[in-house]
């Protein structure tokens, strides 16, 4: 099992420059970055772990820009959406991004993508959150054919294009990874429908062991395995490592930089204590 970090790149920590060579340095293997375009001040979606709204909600950078930062300053990680609120985004444009990181940074995006959880957000981007779904399920649909067919069209209740010339297409064939985030049975069968992998949160281990059994017995073969947020504990490394993750995404608090690199270097001492 490989292992990654994951993060919220904020305006007022470590610049994304000098994270992004700071986790090759230490021989990570990825970088994760989490998405919220912004936070209304009306929020009443309550948060999915309980309690206030973490500060570092209301600052994150654009996830496509700051991975795009990271693609031109290494040349060996992989670059995730940790994920990217694919009901938010328009999927002409967001096919373009993805597909302009894959380029620049040959071959090593990752599409990492979720329906949310905050109401009051996806409402202002004009999304019923009765419907997000299926608005997630087209767009997914949209992207990859906007990524591997030309012209691509396509004609869905939520989103409907007529054939369309859409450069630069990925690098990677027949398109960059897709991997779906979310816990609950509906990510599963969205799993299986895409044939995407799954990138968890830190659930438990009896929950992971369960949504694991579901998607494999439901695509017949074992899917990729990624995390968001993986706390710094050996054992639950362990324990993801026998479910057959292929990486985790160690979670990085979001801080200064002197501070980020501090604990980079703890991570990199874990992970080395973990293999020896």
């Amino acid at each position: 099992m490989e292992f990654g970090i994951s993060t919220f790149v904020n305006d007022d920590t470590i610049d994304t420059v000098s994270l992004a060579r700071a986790i090759e340095e230490r021989g990570f293997r990825a970088l994760a970055v989490a998405e919220h375009t912004h936070i209304p001040a009306s929020r009443e979606s309550p948060y999915p772990q309980g309690g206030d709204l973490p500060s570092v909600y209301y600052r994150t950078l654009d996830p496509f820009v700051t991975l795009a930062a990271a693609a031109a300053v290494t040349s060996d990680i992989e670059l995730i959406t940790g994920i990217a609120l694919l009901i938010q985004r328009d999927p002409i444009t967001t096919a373009k991004e993805a597909a302009s990181i894959d380029l620049i940074s040959g071959g090593r995006f990752v599409f990492g993508v979720g329906a949310g959880w905050n109401l009051e957000e996806m409402r202002d981007h004009g999304t019923d959150p009765k419907t997000r779904g299926a608005l997630l399920d087209e767009r997914i649909e949209a992207i990859k054919a906007l990524w591997t067919d030309e012209p691509a069209e396509y004609h869905g209740k939520f989103v409907d294009f007529e054939p369309s010339y859409a450069r630069p297409k990925p690098v990677q064939e027949p398109h960059p990874p897709i991997v779906i985030g979310g816990d609950s049975d509906a990510t599963v069968k969205r799993i299986v429908r895409h044939q995407a992998g799954w990138i968890s949160n830190p659930l438990p281990v009896e929950r992971l062991t369960k949504r694991i059994e579901q998607i494999r017995s439901g695509a017949g073969h074992d899917v990729p395995l990624t995390t968001f947020g993986t706390p710094i504990d050996l054992d639950y490394w362990q324990a993801l490592d026998g479910l057959g993750y292929r990486q985790a995404n160690l979670l990085l608090p979001t801080k200064s930089r002197d501070e980020s690199l501090r604990l980079l270097d703890g991570y990199a001492q874990k992970v080395a204590q973990y293999r020896g």
